[in-house]
């Protein structure tokens, strides 16, 4: 194609191309358009249907490099400009392969259809029988591999490429986000698992550029409200997917990205994308087992939609009843964590936007205070009742079994939570146990849990043992036997002895362990001691007026303490806001300098790691290089020595060799050749005299020879002669003979030859004579049209020519008459002075006045003359 070739019949030629089916050709040349340089120069209006055009074009010959390679060129160019001609494009280049991918699946489905049958009543033959036995429902399969894979990998392929060329531009954003959104879309209608993986791996990696990018044009600006807000739409879409495609672990991955994105908001996000985002937490963890940040995900989703409310009294029954189950099936027991288990703790809890881990009395007592309890349906008030009022371990199990078996059924939202419950009614058993027995046999603790149907002995001796290492229950199992001991220890702190003042559990407590009248020894002392003094030291009695003084006075004090507690407290409240906000502003510089520090420590590392390979790189050269060279060297040196050692004069060993240099090699080569020079001139010399001798010798001996050969060649000659003559005269007769046979055979045309020639001359001769004359005719026309043209000429030239000398004697006469006039005058003015004196000498006498005025009359008609 020409160098300056206009884009529109660049575009004519393209479609030229394609209408005579050379696609690949047309593509080729719109290609060679944009690596042009007036590529950039050409206005937006002209690019925009050509690159529409060649968007097509790499969608039908399935061209994803192509395409993404004039995209980039395209947004480089229309990005500072004009956004929305880029983001038709990219609408164009999602829908057309959206497009294909529905047209091979329309294809698929024709393919896999009903079959046109010739005969209907023997349409099942055994090889139709046979064919379909064996293949069943693969044939759709195979077609779809066929016909619908190829398309569906070019429409992932085109929203990759899409990203691709969008990110990292603020101008380019909303576009960018709803490209995610489609190919959310496309991976959960195609249930593409991995795809969805690496586009969610796709997501953080842009937006983890974001901060290297910073410094360009149109760098993205998450502080700004509205870029926020398109990021967080998109990671809850993002959330939603991994949802419904039951991908736990990226949901999770999906989870944080949203926290991250909040805690860099100014704002509170809206309370409905809030309730989403823990109703997608309520899954998440109870897919992953942990029941306690499950519950802790219902309350916070309760109290939101509660605090928007819209909900009708069903739904709100409903939710109360899974908050509350949620809630009961968090395991009894001490959560001792080592480090990283206090780490991912903090993590969750930063996820549900708690200020400290939550526990399972928090919350019940949460929920109770939001009145769930009353809200949840009659079965759920039961097992709360069961689990958390009541005190009666022989029959807890089998008064529990009917509520679960109802409550968990598999058309119930509460089935994942029967194994949950059982192990927390499981728990509860053994508190209640603890307290009521010291030794119980084994086989009474499995007869109590019979109910249960999810527990056998192996899973009953596992749950022990597992509170056991967990410091939940201070319990023996002896199967020798056949008991367990609950061990009570006056300095032992178990779980079943909580502290009071940190304490959370709501169990019952019929008789006090050791361990807690161990530790309640001294405040059980205190309080005797106290009611000791007041009957030994009564208080003096008052009059009605003093106590009600006395009251008022104390009710004073404690109205100005609660006062002074509320304002402290304030002052603590606000405190630890400000406090709360200064940290965070506090991480979040730390966060951006230390993301900036390790940018820029990365890209230091990166360069000198650029820096140091191209170091190692041009030392390999030159070491390369460098053994090459001696290589060839000691190769050279070898094939030279092996050479002469061949040649026989070389006087080396094998073991010297390798210490000879070139140089010397050379030098005994030059050393060879002159010796072989030498040897050669003496060989040549004595050749040349043998060779001399003997063609003396053999020139005197043909001497006598000579006549008899040349006489013998004579006589061979005259034969060959003679031979050769008779040959030639034999050949000419017969040739003569058959020349005459020719001619007796050919003379009977003669006469008809003649006639016809006659007949062909006369004819020409009639055709040349026609011809000579409308020639003739033809030259006299032309001749007098020329004659006609050439007199006209000349008229023409004779009229301008008259013309001409007509004007000039005008000319001529016009300046005579001019210079006549002039004369005409001058001899006036002369005869007028010539008077006007004669006038003046007034006293002379007539005759003499006479005379003079004929001479001034004479001299004034010369001196005119003369100047005429």
């Amino acid at each position: 194609m020409a160098p300056f070739t206009k884009p529109e019949a660049v575009l004519k030629q393209a479609e030229g191309l394609v209408s005579v089916g050379q696609s690949h050709a047309a593509l080729q040349s719109l290609v060679e358009m944009f690596s042009s340089k007036r590529f950039r120069s050409t206005p937006l209006t002209t690019l925009e249907p050509i690159v529409i055009r060649f968007v097509e074009l790499c969608v039908d010959m399935r061209k994803g490099r192509t395409a993404k390679e004039g995209l980039m060129q395209y947004k480089n160019i229309a990005q500072n400009s004009s956004v929305g001609s880029i983001e038709v494009v990219i609408n164009r280049f999602i829908q057309l392969s959206d497009a294909k991918v529905h047209e091979a699946q329309e294809k698929a489905d024709k393919v896999t259809g009903p079959v046109d049958v010739d005969d209907l009543e023997a349409s099942e033959t055994p090889e139709s029988i046979l064919l379909g036995a064996v293949s069943g429902d693969q044939s759709k399969d195979r077609t779809d591999r066929a016909l619908v894979t190829p398309w569906l990998k070019f429409l992932w392929e085109s929203y990759r490429t899409s990203l691709e060329t969008l990110k990292n531009n603020a101008r380019l954003e909303v576009i960018y986000q709803q490209v995610a959104q489609q190919a959310f879309r496309f991976c959960l209608k195609h249930q593409r698992k991995v795809e969805f993986r690496r586009l969610c791996e796709t997501l953080r990696l842009h937006l983890s550029n974001v901060a290297k990018y910073a410094h360009q044009t149109h760098a993205i600006n998450l502080s700004d409200p509205e870029t926020l807000q398109h990021h967080l739409d998109t990671r809850f879409a993002q959330l939603n997917t991994s949802v419904e495609l039951e991908l736990w672990q990226e949901a999770f991955r999906s989870v944080e990205d949203v926290h991250n994105l909040l805690t860099m908001a100014k704002k509170a996000p809206r309370p409905a994308m809030m309730a989403n985002y823990y109703e997608k937490l309520t899954k998440i963890f109870l897919m992953s087992g942990n029941a306690l940040y499950h519950a802790a995900a219902w309350g916070r989703y309760h109290a939101i939609v509660t605090s928007i409310g819209g909900k009708s009294e069903e739904e709100m029954t409903k939710l109360a009843g899974q908050v509350l189950v949620s809630a009961l099936a968090v395991p009894v027991g001490l959560q001792d964590e080592d480090e990283d288990g206090k780490s991912k703790t903090s993590r969750l809890t930063a996820l549900l936007g708690l200020t400290r881990a939550p526990t399972r009395a928090g919350l019940i007592k949460d929920a109770l205070s939001r009145d769930v309890l009353r809200l949840s349906p009659a079965p759920i008030k039961s097992l709360y009742t069961l689990l958390e009022a009541s005190f009666d371990p022989l029959t807890l199990c089998s008064s529990t079994a009917p509520l679960l078996a109802e409550l968990c059924a598999p058309d119930t939202p509460y089935f994942g939570y029967r194994s949950l419950l059982e192990r927390a009614l499981l728990s509860r058993l053994l508190a209640q146990l603890s307290q009521v027995y010291s030794t119980l046999t084994i086989t009474s603790l499995l007869e109590l849990v019979t109910p249960l149907e999810g527990l056998g002995p192996e899973q009953v001796e596992a749950f022990l043992m597992g509170c056991a290492r967990r410091g939940e229950r201070s319990v023996h199992v002896d199967h020798a036997t056949g008991t367990i001991t609950f061990i009570d220890e006056g300095f032992v702190v178990s779980s079943e002895d909580p502290i009071p003042s940190t304490s959370t559990n709501t169990e019952a407590s019929i008789q006090p362990s050791a361990a807690e009248l161990v530790r309640t020894r001294l405040s059980t002392l205190a309080v005797t001691l106290h009611n000791s003094l007041a009957v030994l030291y009564p208080p003096p009695q008052l009059s009605p007026e003093e106590e009600e003084a006395a009251q008022h006075a104390k009710f004073a004090d404690l109205v100005a303490a609660a006062n002074a507690e509320r304002h402290a407290l304030s002052l603590r409240r606000a405190l630890v806001a400000r406090r709360r906000e200064l940290l965070s502003e506090l991480s979040a510089r730390k966060e951006k300098e230390e993301a900036s520090r390790r940018a820029e420590t990365t890209r230091r590392e990166k360069d000198e790691e650029v820096r140091r390979a191209k170091l190692e790189m041009a030392k390999k050269e030159r070491e390369r290089a460098q053994k090459e060279v001696d290589s060839i060297r000691a190769e050279e040196a070898k094939k030279l020595a092996q050479t002469l050692i061949k040649k026989g004069n070389l006087k080396v060993s094998v073991d010297e060799m390798e210490d000879l240099s070139t140089d010397s090699l050379m030098r005994m080569q030059v050393e060879q050749l002159e010796r072989e020079k030498k040897e050669l001139n003496q060989r040549l010399r004595t050749a040349a005299k043998r060779i001399d001798h003997i063609e003396r010798a053999y020139r005197k001996e043909e001497r006598p020879l000579l006549a008899e050969d040349y006489a013998e060649q004579q006589a061979t000659d005259r034969t060959i002669f003679e031979t050769l003559q008779r040959s030639r005269i034999e050949g000419a007769r017969q040739a003569f003979q058959e020349d005459m046979a020719s001619k007796k055979r050919l003379s009977r045309m003669t006469q008809d030859y003649q006639q016809r020639k006659e007949f062909i001359i006369a004819q020409r001769s009639e055709e040349h004579a026609a011809k000579l004359a409308e020639s003739y005719k033809r030259i006299e026309e032309e001749k007098e049209k020329m004659r006609a043209v050439h007199q006209k000429m000349k008229d023409k030239e004779e009229q301008e020519r008259l013309k001409a000398e007509r004007i000039l004697r005008e000319q001529k006469e016009e300046e005579a008459r001019l210079e006549a006039g002039e004369c005409t005058w001058s001899y006036m003015v002369l005869v007028f002075s010539c008077f006007f004196r004669a006038a003046r000498s007034g006293g002379r006498g007539r005759g003499q006045g006479k005379g003079r005025e004929r001479e001034s009359r004479r001299s004034t008609q010369e001196t005119g003359r003369g100047a005429c």
